[in-house]
């Protein structure tokens, strides 16, 4: 696995801590849980990075997560026919946190926080935090996601030529876990 990424994650975590910090934001979970919400993952280094996370595990505790996947699938894809997102736990959640917390993907390290992203010739596309924190009533504090997705896209790029993975992925964390 490239150290890169691992630096990577821990540069966003740590401004992650540092803007919750200055808003006095922690996350305990909440209705409008991260952990719930239907996120779809790009990169195959974090696809691969996860997986080698979930390969630590003892089989049976990976076999108990397999199955949550599953679930996890058969409720979001399959017996959902009205194409409205279900919040439905991550499988990889027990008691309110990841078990595979260092190597969760980008997007499940920075949920949360206001923030902006910057496209030459556009002005900022600005989100605006969970309802958890309440931001709405606080002064925006600058975070910009641009050179974090800058870097992945890079180590992104470094992977595929390296593992000759071809084509573009789009799947949640239990569709990671149940493919190879």
């Amino acid at each position: 696995m490239p150290t890169s990424i691992l630096i990577l994650y821990q540069s966003m975590d740590e401004i992650w801590n540092r803007i919750a910090a200055l808003y006095q934001f922690q996350c305990t979970g909440c209705e409008d849980n991260c952990c719930k919400s239907l996120f779809f993952h790009h990169t195959h280094v974090e696809k691969a990075y996860l997986r080698h996370g979930f390969d630590q595990l003892e089989p049976g505790r990976k076999n108990e997560i397999l199955s949550r996947a599953e679930d996890y699938c058969q409720k979001t894809f399959i017996e959902n026919e009205t194409g409205k997102s279900r919040k439905i736990m991550c499988p990889l959640n027990e008691k309110g946190r990841c078990i595979l917390y260092l190597y969760r993907p980008m997007i499940c390290r920075f949920h949360g926080l206001p923030h902006e992203i910057k496209k030459p010739g556009f002005p900022p596309l600005m989100g605006k935090g969970c309802s958890a924190g309440q931001f709405h009533d606080k002064a925006y504090i600058p975070f910009d996601r641009t050179p974090f997705y800058q870097n992945m896209a890079r180590l992104e790029a470094d992977y595929r030529q390296k593992s000759k993975k071809i084509g573009k992925i789009r799947e949640t964390v239990a569709q990671m876990l149940l493919s190879s």
